[in-house]
C-alpha cells in the first residue's frame, strides 16, 4: 500500500504577504546594525556568518545526511566555491560601509543580479535579451554617477563604492555557481555547507592579517549576534519562505525595497542624508536591478525556493 501524499496546507495570503514584508525589513537592517558593530570588517564577517552556519550546519547534519554522503567530488568543489564566493561578498560589502555611506553601499551592492545575468551568459551560456542590456547600462550608469560624486568629493568614498561594488560581484559568482549546485540539492543542505565554507574561510583569514577577532565590547557582540539572527536567520529565511507561496520574480523586486529602507534608517540613527546625485544614480541602479528581474521571469526563473539576496 502506497503512503498517501503529503496534503498541502493552505496558507492565508496576508500571512505570506506579511512574511515578505518581514523578511524585507529584517535584511534592511544589515548595514545599520554593521555600523553600529565597533570592530574590523572582517570580524564582523566571520562573526556573523560563524553565528548563522552553526544552526544550518547542525539541520543540515540531522536533516540531510544521506544526501551529503551521496554528494560528488565535483558537487563539494563547486560548494566550496560558492562558500569563498560568498566569504568574499561580505568581506567587501562590509568592509565598503566603512568609506561610504549606507546609501550609495546598499545601492551599489544591490546591483547583484545584474552581475548574476551577466555571469550567467558567460559561464552557463544563457541568453541576454534586449531588457537584460538595458539593465546593465542602466545599473552601471548609476554605479558610474555614484562614484563620480564620490571621486569629486574626496577622500575615501570612492574605495568604499568599488569595494561595494566587488561585493555585488562576489554575490554575482555565488548565485550562478549555486544556481548550477541547487538543481540537485535542498537549500537547507546547500545553505549549511556553503555558509560554513564561508565562515572557516574569513576565520583563516584572520591568521594572515592583523586584525583582533575578539576583544569586542558587549554591545559590539550584541551586534554581531543580532546580524546572524535579524538579517541572516529571520530576513533571508522569511524570503525563501515567501517564494513557496509568490513567484521568485516578484519577491526579488519586492526585496529592492532594503535599499531603500537602509537608507530610511541611516538617516535618524546615523545622521547619513543622501543627496540627490545619490538619489538618482541610486535610483538608476534600482530601475535596472528591476528591468532586470523582470527579463529573469521572461527567460528561466530561479530555483523555487534560492531567492538572490545575500546581504
Amino acid at each position: 500500500m502506497n503512503p498517501a501524499p503529503p496534503v498541502e496546507v493552505e496558507v492565508p495570503r496576508t500571512r505570506v504577504y506579511g512574511g515578505l514584508v518581514l523578511g524585507v525589513v529584517a535584511v534592511s537592517w544589515a548595514a545599520p546594525l554593521i555600523r553600529f558593530a565597533e570592530a574590523p570588517s572582517l570580524a564582523i564577517s566571520a562573526w556573523r556568518l560563524t553565528f548563522a552556519s552553526v544552526p544550518l550546519l547542525a539541520l543540515a547534519l540531522v536533516r540531510g545526511r544521506s544526501e551529503l554522503t551521496s554528494l560528488s567530488a565535483r558537487t563539494w568543489g563547486l560548494l566550496v566555491l560558492s562558500g569563498l564566493a560568498l566569504a568574499l561578498h561580505f568581506a567587501t560589502w562590509i568592509a565598503s560601509l566603512q568609506y561610504t555611506t549606507v546609501a550609495s553601499s546598499v545601492a551599489l551592492v544591490t546591483t547583484q543580479p545584474v552581475w548574476v545575468t551577466l555571469f550567467a551568459w558567460l559561464a552557463l551560456g544563457e541568453r541576454v535579451g534586449p531588457r537584460g542590456i538595458a539593465a546593465l547600462v542602466l545599473c552601471l550608469a548609476g554605479s558610474v554617477l555614484i562614484g563620480a560624486r564620490d571621486f569629486a568629493a574626496g577622500g575615501t568614498a570612492l574605495w568604499g563604492d568599488l569595494l561595494a561594488v566587488a561585493g555585488a560581484v562576489m554575490a554575482g559568482v555565488y548565485f550562478v555557481v549555486g544556481r548550477r549546485v541547487r538543481e540537485s540539492m535542498s537549500l537547507g543542505t546547500y545553505v549549511g555547507i556553503v555558509y560554513s565554507v564561508a565562515a572557516v574561510a574569513l576565520m583563516v583569514a584572520h591568521g594572515f592579517v592583523d586584525s583582533p577577532l575578539t576583544g569586542f565590547t558587549p554591545s559590539t557582540w550584541m551586534v554581531l549576534v543580532g546580524l546572524a539572527l535579524v538579517p541572516q536567520l529571520i530576513g533571508h529565511s522569511l524570503l525563501n519562505a515567501s517564494v513557496r507561496h509568490l513567484s521568485a520574480p516578484f519577491v526579488a523586486v519586492a526585496s529592492l525595497g532594503e535599499p531603500v529602507l537602509s537608507t530610511l534608517w541611516a538617516v535618524p540613527l546615523l545622521g547619513e542624508k543622501p543627496d540627490w546625485v545619490q538619489l538618482v544614480g541610486g535610483g538608476l541602479a534600482l530601475v535596472g536591478v528591476l528591468v532586470m528581474s523582470r527579463d529573469e521571469a521572461a527567460r528561466q526563473p530561479p530555483p523555487p525556493d534560492m531567492v538572490p539576496a545575500a546581504d
